[in-house]
């Protein structure tokens, strides 16, 4: 018998402590780098989109692949590529940490139009208040020490 899976994560990090530093002239790139490493690992990037301190990823995963390894793979060599090829000048790493949630076929559309429009949605809410709306809408605890 074959494996099958129908598991989507819209999975949201953070630059260290949100500095705004992904400047938008260089974005597209990052995003091309990071959809080539969920690729690599046999994995559906569905779509990626962010703003000037965090990036937003709705991929499913190869079956065989954790999320931690995924996501820690994606920090990591994304962290190498941006100070090599100096395209954010002022980024220094990622912040620890990530929010992963799962999401179901039906929201499959609703979050990626979000994930897309990530610069006008960010005109009204920070990243912060954005994280801990997530974590609530979706019944995940967590300490307020983190976004102090």
């Amino acid at each position: 018998m074959s494996t099958y899976t129908q598991i989507l994560y819209h999975i949201v990090f953070a630059t260290k402590n949100r500095e705004p530093v992904l400047r938008k002239n260089h974005r597209a790139d990052l995003y091309t780098y990071i959809g080539d490493i969920v690729q690599k690992r046999d994995g559906h990037l569905c779509c990626i989109g962010g703003a000037e301190d965090h990036v937003h990823i709705l991929c499913s995963l190869h079956p065989a692949l954790a999320l931690a390894d995924l996501v820690k793979e994606i920090k990591t060599a994304s962290s190498s590529w941006i100070k090599s090829e100096n395209v954010f000048p002022d980024f220094r790493y990622w912040q620890s940490g990530y929010g992963a949630f799962t999401c179901s076929p039906e929201t499959k559309e609703r979050i990626a139009e979000y994930i897309l429009n990530q610069e006008q949605h960010h005109a009204t809410e920070s990243s912060a208040d954005e994280l801990k709306r997530l974590l609530a809408e979706t019944g995940v605890e967590y300490d307020v020490e983190y976004f102090e």
